[in-house]
């Protein structure tokens, strides 16, 4: 009898909340294939999140993140940034894939803004939308920033933060939130302390947090534990990353 019960309470919490959907769009002739998370019916919060995912493309961690998102009430999209038949298939492929977006900036800046596009299509406000990512993603949320798209905030997680030093530094309107692994080992001090002066000449109101014990890709459980590897799943760190940005996302939509 236990068991029955909790099987149908969580057919019905399952259908309380509207199901993860596949969402066909377009940069041109290229087909890009993201997902929309919706909040329950009734829900009158129109805060928008869109997610880059890392740098093997839309994956299960990006699709448990929108669901957990709409769950809480937000519109939530999964940008799909390669494109179909450009997926990868492997590491290799997705350095590639994530090399080019990162060379070619401004492609990159592109797919983030169809898929902030596809957002507010699914019932997003305009002005409540904030950008979050992972890895590469990560990066495409400091892009998101420093080009000062219409977003109230963006949120990296185990992002880079490199930029060309050629270009420009403009004022930064969106709020900033970094997460980022203590031992990270594919982001230099160097580089993380030309990011810090990036956001102080930006004028940005940029917060960044350290994760004790966490390097590259904390919050993917597909990583696996092995922090030598430069990569790996922190569970202490995911669940504290996770409620950080909860409580920047009150912050930045209380008003």
């Amino acid at each position: 009898m236990k068991k029955l019960l909790t099987i149908a309470l969580t057919v019905l919490v399952s259908a309380t909340y509207a199901q993860l959907k596949p969402v066909a769009y377009k940069d041109g002739a290229q087909k890009l294939n993201g997902f929309a998370a919706a909040p329950a019916k009734g829900n009158t919060n129109k805060a928008g999140i869109l997610i880059l995912p890392a740098w093997k493309g839309i994956d299960k961690h990006s699709k448990n993140v929108a669901d957990d998102l709409a769950k809480l009430g937000y519109h939530a999209f999964i940008a799909d940034i390669y494109g179909e038949g450009n997926y990868p298939a492997d590491t290799k492929t997705a350095g590639e894939r994530a090399g080019y977006y990162k060379k070619n900036i401004t492609a990159y800046h592109k797919r983030i803004e169809l898929a902030m596009q596809e957002l507010i299509k699914s019932g997003a406000e305009t002005s409540k939308i904030i950008v979050i990512g992972y890895c590469f993603g990560g990066t495409g949320a400091i892009e998101a920033a420093r080009m000062n798209f219409p977003v109230k905030a963006v949120v990296s997680f185990h992002g880079g933060l490199g930029r060309d030093s050629a270009r420009v530094i403009n004022p930064i309107q969106p709020k900033v939130l970094v997460l980022h692994g203590a031992d990270d080992p594919f982001e230099p001090a160097a580089e993380i302390m030309a990011f810090q002066q990036e956001m102080r000449n930006a004028k940005a109101d940029w917060q960044m947090v350290y994760y004790a014990n966490a390097v590259h890709s904390f919050t993917e459980p597909e990583a696996g534990n092995d922090n030598s590897k430069g990569a790996a799943y922190n569970e202490l760190a995911a669940k504290r990353s996770w409620k950080h940005m909860l409580m920047f996302l009150d912050e930045v939509l209380a008003n």
